[in-house]
C-alpha cells in the first residue's frame, strides 16, 4: 500500500522531531513554518516546502500540525491562506497542538463540512521523546479514522491512546498536564526543603528513583535542577498557557481544582520574573527565591 503524502505545519521543538522521524520512515513530507530557519533544516533532511498553510494542504493526504497555542491554530486553520482554503474531501487533518477542547470540536465540524476528517492528537513528551519517536499520543475523533492513521502516528510515538470523539484528545491532554504541573511543583518544593534540611540532593534523587512514588519527571527534571540546567525542552511560558487552559476547562465543567489554582500562581510568578523562555523546571527558582 502506498504511503500517504504528508504535510506538516509548525516546526518548533516538537515538530522538527516528528518530521525527522516521518522522513526516516520513508514518508514524503512537505513542511511549512512561519520562520524559515527550521524549514531549511527539514528541507536538508529531504522535505519539500511551501509558502502557506493552504498550499501545504493542497495535494496532501494527511495534514499534521503542532502549533504554540489556540491563537496560532485559529490563524493557520481558519485565517486567510489557511488550511481550510486548501482542504478537500477525503483528506485527514491532525492537530497535535495543546489547545482548548472546544477549538478541536470546531475544527472537526469545519473540516467535516467539506468532507475531510479530523483528529485532535496532542502529545505527551518533550524534545527528547520527539527526536526519538517516543511520544505518547492521545487522540479524539472517529475511531475508524484513528485506526486508519495508526501507521503514521506510530512513527512518532511510543504509544497511542484513543480517547473518544472530537475534543477527547485535547481533554486528556489538559488532564495530563494538570498532573505534570503538580509533579513539577512537588519536586521543586521537595528539593528546596531537602536542601534547607542539609540533605545531599543526589541522595534525595536516589530515594525518589526507587520509591512507590517515583516518576520519570522526577528523574529527568531532578537531575537538571541539581545541574542548574534550564535549557528548554518544554518552555515555562507554554506550561503557563496550559495552566490557563486547565483553569478555563475546570470552570466550564464546574470541576474543583484548588491545588492547580495555587500552582498556576507560582507558574505565573515565574513568567513575571522573566523565566518564560526557560524550561518549565525553572519554576523552582521562584520557590528558591521565596
Amino acid at each position: 500500500m502506498e504511503k500517504p503524502r504528508i504535510a506538516y505545519l509548525g516546526l518548533g521543538i516538537m515538530g522538527r522531531g516528528m518530521v525527522s522521524n516521518l522522513l526516516k520512515a520513508g514518508y514524503s513530507v512537505t513542511v511549512w513554518n512561519r520562520s524559515p530557519g527550521p524549514v531549511d533544516e527539514m528541507v536538508a533532511l529531504g522535505a519539500a516546502s511551501v509558502g502557506s498553510p493552504s498550499a501545504a494542504a493542497d495535494g496532501a493526504d494527511v495534514v499534521m500540525y503542532c502549533l504554540a497555542n489556540d491563537e496560532a491554530v485559529e490563524a493557520v486553520v481558519f485565517g486567510a491562506g489557511g488550511l481550510l482554503e486548501g482542504a478537500g474531501s477525503g483528506q485527514v487533518f491532525i492537530d497535535m497542538s495543546t489547545v482548548y477542547p472546544a477549538l478541536s470540536r470546531r475544527q472537526a465540524e469545519a473540516f467535516g463540512a467539506i468532507g475531510a476528517d479530523f483528529l485532535d492528537a496532542p502529545v505527551f513528551g518533550s524534545k527528547g521523546e520527539a527526536a526519538a519517536g517516543g511520544l505518547w499520543v492521545v487522540v479524539g475523533g472517529k475511531r475508524e479514522v484513528y485506526e486508519r492513521l495508526l501507521p503514521v502516528l506510530e512513527v512518532v510515538s511510543e504509544t497511542t491512546h484513543y480517547m473518544g470523539g472530537a475534543g477527547s484528545g485535547t481533554s486528556m491532554k489538559l488532564v495530563g498536564n494538570l498532573v505534570v504541573a503538580f509533579q513539577l511543583e512537588a519536586l521543586g518544593e521537595a528539593m528546596v526543603l531537602a536542601r534547607k534540611a542539609g540533605l545531599d540532593l543526589q541522595d534525595v534523587l536516589g530515594v525518589l528513583h526507587v520509591t512507590d512514588f517515583r516518576s520519570p519527571i522526577f528523574d529527568g527534571v531532578g537531575a537538571s535542577l541539581i545541574a542548574r540546567d534550564f535549557s528548554t525542552s518544554f518552555a515555562l511560558k507554554h506550561l503557563y498557557k496550559d495552566a490557563n487552559l486547565i483553569t478555563k476547562f475546570a470552570e466550564e465543567l464546574v470541576s474543583p481544582t484548588p491545588g492547580a489554582a495555587a500552582i498556576r500562581e507560582v507558574i505565573k510568578g515565574a513568567v513575571n520574573a522573566g523565566l518564560g523562555e526557560e524550561n518549565a523546571s525553572a519554576v523552582v527558582k521562584v520557590l528558591e527565591g521565596w
